[in-house]
């Protein structure tokens, strides 16, 4: 067993059985992937991602474009190369 066994993430891209909003205390099934990068930490090509439910995607893309970290919002279903879900590194 390795970390990502525990995380419940084979290491690849998103899963989307399980997936939960990123909000705080929202536990509504996620819909939507919010790709983002803290340029003064990252390199330009990394990208971390944000669950968001329908109800939550605007005001998490809004947090992140005023911080100028957002990148792109993809739909769940949609693959997001070379990205781990927040939290997994």
């Amino acid at each position: 067993m390795n970390l990502f066994d525990l995380a419940g993430n084979g290491g690849g891209a998103v899963e989307t059985a399980g997936a939960v909003c990123s909000r705080k205390a929202c536990r509504a099934g996620a819909q939507w992937q919010l790709l983002w990068n803290n340029p003064k930490i990252h390199t330009p090509e990394r990208r971390k991602i944000w669950l968001a439910c329908g109800g939550h995607r605007a005001w998490l893309e809004d947090y992140l474009q005023t911080r100028g970290l957002w990148k792109e919002t993809l739909s769940l279903d949609a693959a997001a190369p070379d990205a781990l879900p927040d939290g997994v590194s």
